[in-house]
């Protein structure tokens, strides 16, 4: 199927990888599903990590359906990008439509990307996961694809300023085998947890860690905050919009 604007930014995030000379190593390609529907299920560590991961389908003729929370829809040229790429935007007060719309496209055979984290990790480490993506896997009837991206946080996370400039940058791709989604939820999250946290170490383990990079889990040696402290700053700023409303 014809479609210009996902071809086009196909092309304009091909052409930054090859400009930066960020060098991108896929491990696991075997498992990016050929046909069919597939719910794939992505870390959360940088506002720009979907660009690996779209790219680890595309290398394989897939195209990815992101779920996306629905204010970036209140910027113009994100919003158009959003109607004419197939991305399924999250009203996250009321997510119902964009849970069925993402079970109709997984029947339709699409791929379609979940953050089960649902926010970028601070820590750098697997958060809590909502069951978004193993009930929705579960309903639609298709498999779940762990999928861990490494390396992209140095270029935009969260508390630090932007980098996208940073040349000669390594990012891991790693896909996971596929995972069946049972009738038990939680047992289905357990597994995708036990899955992707097995991708992360050995992504993580192959990957240069300076001793106290704000990009380096506290574990390995950085400064990140460690999930306790990424947990008690995220209170804090929800408390903060409450006060606010």
């Amino acid at each position: 199927m014809a479609e210009p604007t996902f071809r086009t930014l196909e092309i304009l995030v091909q052409l930054f990888v090859v400009a930066s000379g960020t060098r991108i190593t896929y491990l696991g390609e075997e498992n990016v599903p050929k046909t069919g529907g597939a719910v794939i299920a992505i870390n959360h560590t940088s506002y720009v990590d979907w660009a690996p991961a779209a790219l680890a389908m595309c290398r394989h003729h897939r195209r990815m359906r992101f779920m996306i929370k629905a204010e970036m829809q209140q910027v113009k040229i994100v919003n158009s990008l959003i109607k004419h790429s197939g991305t399924i935007p999250v009203d996250r007060g009321a997510g119902a439509d964009a849970y069925a719309v993402a079970v109709q496209r997984l029947r339709e055979g699409e791929v379609v990307g979940v953050y089960p984290e649902a926010t970028i990790s601070r820590s750098f480490e697997l958060k809590e996961f909502k069951t978004g993506a193993a009930r929705m896997a579960r309903e639609a009837g298709v498999p779940i694809v762990p999928l861990i991206v490494w390396g992209a946080h140095r270029m935009w996370t969260k508390d630090h300023p932007r980098n996208l400039g940073h040349r000669n940058l390594p990012i891991t791709v790693s896909v996971g085998a596929p995972l069946s989604a049972g009738d038990d939820v939680a047992q289905t999250d357990a597994a995708l947890r036990h899955s992707m946290t097995a991708l992360l170490t050995q992504a993580q383990e192959t990957y240069p860690q300076p001793a106290g990079a704000y990009w380096v889990p506290r574990r390995l040696g950085g400064s990140a905050p460690t999930l306790a402290e990424a947990a008690q700053i995220e209170a804090t700023e929800a408390a903060a919009r409450a006060a606010s409303r």
